[in-house]
């Protein structure tokens, strides 16, 4: 790919800047954005702050706004989430830039995001001048902070505040390496005004990017998978794999699924994390879940003699609800970034045999260690039907989920985010990029900007991204879209709108029962209605088009059609569904039963 231009797949260079004709770095923020060409990073969302106006200068008068190509949002969330939408596509980190404190604190629920999501982001800040006898009276006395990166280090996996532009060229490299290490995750470079802004007193030294940056492959131990390899071949009779966390390569995913069929272990996936094995092969447990395993996969893990995790999320929780006695074989990385601050590492797991490693690499390594299977499984020729509303009856989300299947047709999408209210039986997962998985934190209002970082990444390979998202999702993030809309990032965004935080609503009905008082006042405090709020004239008013509401079978069938055809000429797209609330039987057990 050439690094000094813009993709032609990606954004639409819809702004173009009058040539400056600059041809070497005069100024510190021209090494800073120098920098980021040379470390292949394609785009900066950002949301515009005078703390980085010398960066924002560099970017656009001497690099030309080509590579990395400046992203506008309209939010500093929506920034960051974009560009983890990008990372969960595409496995590698580009870049967000927020201002001083004040664009930090909005993006922090986004960091956070991308931290559980274990998603590489580059964050850049600013804030500054540091040298007080440079300051501009009152704004920047505010957005001046003596530790920035404080607000953040809980949640990213390293941070700095460069002081020369050498040091923040070593910065950068260092914060780019950092973050696309395994596991991987969102890091922050707060640049002080002063030093964006100052002339160069001398040229630095050319330096050679690929030399600071050697390829890190986290090999497992080959001890260790002959060890795990003779548990499962040799002592397991009713193994269970977790395949959890897995990037979007395919020979990884063919590798698990080579792993199934070899030792006839049966499959579990979770909705938290991107497709990680075919979820209507025969040897797939049950529904992918998104807070436990279904009541089948529950039962086969009680039943289990061998486990072998493949860095799946929660995997002490998944034991304990389970009361498994099983060998564990657990292999991951994550351990290396748990810290004091975020409990995201979830309970300690009785484990066996820990591997710590690329848990793709492990399953390639066991794959090849316990041989081929005798003989290849077919999947189903055609996913299994679902239901379709009566006459006259009220929509619910499997209704909505029927319908953008059927619309989708035989075309290949990726489902670039979906609402708790989802079963995970609804859609079959084939291919690893079918679906990229949750917002990783469980931080509402992501979905949009992650669907449209997805889709960014997604243009032009021949997929369709499909975002369904929960309206209280999309009432948070809806101004991400502008963003789709400005750089002709095309998407289909279906909106499963039951009026309703409800999942906030299931917990009043959990807290009711537990006090013996009424469920029926659960909604109260809840409800998004009286005036209902006109969802597809928001997406309009960002430049998308929109449908809806759409409440019958008929109009949803057409308006999905219609907004289908709109997204493959380029356009993002809006449905507006009017769904009945309600969750899987499965989540709603979970959310409303009482404490243990």
């Amino acid at each position: 790919m050439n690094k000094h231009a813009t993709p032609a797949t990606g954004a639409a260079q819809v702004e173009t800047p009058v040539p400056a004709g600059v041809n070497a770095p005069g100024f510190g923020s021209d090494v800073v954005a120098e920098t980021l060409r040379d470390l292949d990073i394609p785009y900066v969302a950002l949301n515009p702050g005078a703390s980085y106006r010398g960066l924002h200068d560099s970017l656009v008068n001497y690099l030309g706004n080509e590579w990395p190509q400046m992203l506008l949002c309209l939010h500093e969330e929506s920034a960051v989430a974009i560009a983890q939408g990008y990372a969960k596509v595409t496995g590698r980190a580009m870049g967000a830039i927020v201002h001083s404190n004040v664009g930090l604190m909005h993006a922090t629920m986004a960091i956070f995001n991308a931290w559980c999501d274990r998603m590489p982001v580059v964050v850049l800040g600013a804030t500054g001048p540091v040298d007080a006898v440079k300051r501009r009276p009152w704004i920047d006395w505010i957005h001046t902070a003596r530790d920035q990166g404080a607000l953040v280090r809980g949640y990213v996996k390293w941070d700095d505040q460069p002081a020369s532009p050498a040091a923040a060229r070593e910065a950068l490299i260092r914060a780019t390496n950092i973050a696309n290490a395994l596991p991987q995750g969102p890091v922050y470079v707060n640049l002080d005004a002063e030093m964006q802004e100052a002339k160069l007193a001398e040229p630095l030294p050319p330096i050679d990017v690929r030399r600071y940056r050697p390829r890190i492959k986290a090999a497992p131990d080959p001890e260790a998978v002959k060890e795990a390899a003779d548990w499962l071949r040799q002592r397991a009779k009713r193994p269970v794999i977790l395949a959890g966390r897995a990037s979007r390569r395919r020979d990884a995913w063919e590798a698990r699924v080579a792993l199934a069929e070899a030792l006839n272990a049966r499959v579990l996936t979770d909705l938290k994390i991107g497709a990680s094995f075919p979820t209507d092969h025969p040897l797939h447990l049950g529904a992918p879940g998104m807070l436990l395993p279904d009541a089948e996969g529950l039962t086969a893990l009680a039943e289990a003699d061998v486990i072998l995790s493949l860095d799946w999320v929660d995997l002490g929780g998944a034991l304990k609800a389970a009361k498994s006695d099983a060998v564990v074989i657990s292999a991951s990385l994550d351990q290396n970034i748990h810290n004091g601050w975020s409990m995201d590492h979830q309970a300690l797991p009785p484990v066996h045999l820990l591997i710590p490693a690329d848990p793709d690499e492990v399953a390639i390594a066991l794959s090849r260690a316990v041989g081929a299977p005798a003989k290849p499984v077919t999947l189903p020729a055609a996913p299994r039907a679902m239901a379709k509303p009566a006459p006259g009856e009220a929509l619910t989300v499997e209704h909505l989920a029927s319908a953008v299947r059927e619309a989708v047709g035989t075309r290949d999408i990726t489902l670039t985010h979906l609402p708790l209210s989802w079963n995970g039986g609804w859609w079959p997962f084939r291919h690893p990029l079918d679906y990229l998985g949750s917002d990783g934190g469980g931080g509402v209002g992501g979905g949009p900007g992650i669907s449209v970082g997805a889709a960014l990444a997604l243009k032009g390979s021949g997929r369709l991204p499909v975002a369904i998202c929960g309206d209280g999702d999309y009432l948070m993030g809806v101004t991400a879209l502008w963003t789709a809309a400005h750089y002709r990032i095309p998407l289909l965004m279906v909106i499963a709108n039951n009026r309703s935080f409800f999942n906030d609503e299931l917990h009043q009905e959990r807290v009711a029962r537990m006090r013996h008082r009424p469920v029926e006042n659960r909604w109260i405090g809840q409800r998004i209605s009286d005036p209902d709020i006109d969802l597809a004239a928001m997406a309009r008013a960002q430049g998308a088009t929109g449908f809806g509401p759409v409440q019958t079978e008929g109009d949803l069938s057409a308006a999905l059609r219609t907004a289908i055809a709109a997204v493959e000429g380029g356009a993002v797209a809006v449905v507006d569904v009017r769904v009945e609330p309600g969750y899987a039987p499965s989540m709603t057990a979970v959310m409303t039963r009482k404490s243990e």
